[in-house]
């Protein structure tokens, strides 16, 4: 499964690195024409980047999850974009991490996308 992200502070594209997947720049990604999981951060007051809107209002089609990215100094509105595209596209949030992650944080992502993978598989056969 393709894995997106927008990161505009670094956090988001160095907690990919530490995981098992490869993740393409939204900024990067001209077309997509299979499911993907989008990974982001949070700006603002807990608000999704325009960078990611504006995508996901031509991609949204193949948009399979969502992970988040923020810092838990905001509270209730740490990583929110993730609950907010969630509940916009009707797909699951896999998870919320702060910053760029811990080794336990990028386990989980490795699994949760294992998982997601697994489910669309079967759903296909």
């Amino acid at each position: 499964m393709k894995i997106i992200y927008y990161s505009l502070t670094g956090n988001v594209r160095r907690f990919l690195q530490k995981s098992k997947f490869e993740g393409e720049s939204l900024l990067e990604t001209q077309t997509v024409d299979e499911p993907f999981i989008m990974v982001t951060g949070t700006i603002g007051f807990g608000e999704v980047p325009d960078a990611v809107r504006h995508f996901l209002n031509r991609h949204a089609y193949y948009l399979a999850g969502v992970a988040s990215s923020g810092n838990r100094n905001w509270g209730q509105n740490f990583a929110k974009s993730g609950d907010l595209i969630a509940a916009e596209y009707h797909v699951p949030l896999l998870m919320k991490f702060e910053l760029h992650g811990n080794p336990s944080d990028v386990q989980l992502f490795n699994e949760k996308v294992d998982e997601l993978n697994e489910s669309l598989r079967r759903q296909t056969v």
